[in-house]
């Protein structure tokens, strides 16, 4: 990630709605309430092919106690060391603030390019406002509307010219997506910044505390990834305001994009049916899937405790059960980087491509031996099968009367599939049509 742009200000300029324009999707969560973003949150933009990193930030405050504000200021920080170009975002509806004045002083100590961006200015009028900002001596003010888009090219054209080089394509193509999901509080974050070996995102035991999704390159065991940390998804009943329910479609949205998820149980509070429709949610979307039993030093076991929590979760996701399950503890660091390598052999197992005539090989003894049943005095024969290139493991099966194929016969394909070759953590689809 060479190019790199940080969004800063003060809290409600619209940092996140320049964000979503940039980066051209509605990723990061706008709304009239100051604070809403907390995390550095990662997007992908492109501009006259110049391919850069985005990077927006939670309103930055000085002077303030509160637990989230602190930690903004540090998110903020980091996001400024990271960047190449900064945008110092202002707000000419409300015109120039303290917070702006202040902010300002912390940015001549960065010594990065800084552009002041002068937002809401949607109307002439607002655009002549736009010059009370020279009081802050950080050069001209680039009147734009993010909202609308107005002003965003003119500031681009400026922007690329000091990358060192423009990018020929997006380097995050093609690779490995990894999404942390649960509910609130099982210590996704913690988890997050443990793999890294650094504070990527705020973390504190106030539940919801991670909002957005956010992700981060990562590097282990010889492979590059993405990891997205997501926010905690709770029963529809109990999301209560704008921004948890926008927080939980992102999450979502984050789980869709992804090839893996690890969900993440708290041991201390065993299964909950929140923890089996998350994993039936990630099931349904065809991801890879592996369950993440985090906390697992809080609670008193014996060397059985292991096998008896397998059991049941596999009794009650039933017929899901080939799902990995590690036992972890991101406190004590206790088998965190399995977690991790077992992820990336899932993805391998999703990714597996086996030739028509291996399949055929070893599946049709196995048909052979148990056909499907008769059904009114009619026999269906399996002609032959094979795998279709699909973004998860996809099969046909040829035979003479597909209707007649039973769910129970269908998921004892499935299993000997699986037997045969490998497809752990991985949800399988079968087809049947006629030959």
């Amino acid at each position: 990630m060479a190019n790199i742009v940080a969004i800063v200000g003060r809290p409600n300029v619209g940092k996140s709605t320049l964000f979503n324009r940039l980066i051209e999707q509605r990723v990061a969560i706008m709304d009239n309430q100051s604070g809403v973003t907390r995390d550095r949150h990662y997007g992908r933009a492109e501009w006259t092919d110049h391919f850069f990193t985005v990077i927006d930030t939670g309103g930055y405050v000085v002077g303030s106690e509160d637990v989230f504000e602190e930690a903004i200021r540090e998110q903020v920080q980091i996001a400024l060391d990271e960047a190449t170009v900064v945008l110092f975002v202002v707000d000419t509806m409300s015109g120039l603030s303290p917070l702006d004045d202040d902010f300002a002083d912390v940015l001549r100590r960065s010594k990065k390019p800084v552009f002041l961006v002068a937002n809401k200015a949607e109307t002439n009028e607002r655009r002549q406002a736009a010059s009370e900002f020279y009081s802050l001596g950080m050069g001209d003010p680039y009147p734009i509307s993010a909202q609308t888009g107005t002003g965003t090219g003119d500031l681009l054209d400026e922007v690329i010219k000091h990358f060192p080089q423009g990018e020929e394509e997006d380097p995050d193509a093609g690779i490995p997506r990894i999404a942390i999901i649960g509910r609130p509080n099982v210590g996704k974050s913690s988890f997050v910044n443990t793999l890294l070996g650094k504070e990527r995102n705020i973390v504190t035991d106030i539940a919801g505390t991670t909002r957005d999704a956010t992700n981060t390159r990562y590097k282990a065991f010889g492979k590059d990834f993405i990891l997205t940390d997501t926010a905690g998804l709770r029963r529809k009943a109990r999301v209560s305001d704008n921004i948890e329910f926008y927080s939980t479609l992102r999450t979502i949205k984050a789980m869709e994009a992804s090839d893996v998820c690890i969900v993440m149980l708290d041991a201390t509070r065993g299964l909950e049916s929140q923890d089996m429709t998350i994993i039936g949610q990630a099931v349904k979307a065809k991801k890879g899937v592996v369950i993440m039993v985090n906390k697992w030093d809080a609670i008193e076991k014996d060397h059985k405790t292991a096998d008896v929590w397998k059991k049941e979760i596999n009794q009650r996701m039933a017929p899901i059960d080939y799902l990995p399950i590690i036992f972890t503890s991101v406190h004590e660091k206790q088998r965190i980087f399995q977690v991790m390598e077992k992820a990336m052999q899932v993805y391998e197992n999703k990714s597996k491509r086996i030739a028509t005539s291996k399949i055929n090989e070893l599946m049709q003894p196995e048909v052979e031996a148990f056909p499907p049943p008769a059904l009114k005095g009619k026999y269906v024969r399996i002609k032959y099968m094979l795998q279709v290139p699909t973004p998860s493991p996809t099969f046909i099966f040829f035979c003479n009367l597909p209707q007649y194929i039973k769910e129970s016969y269908e998921r004892f394909l499935e299993n000997k599939l699986r037997e045969h070759f490998d497809f752990e953590g991985v949800p399988l689809t079968l087809f049947f049509r006629q030959k």
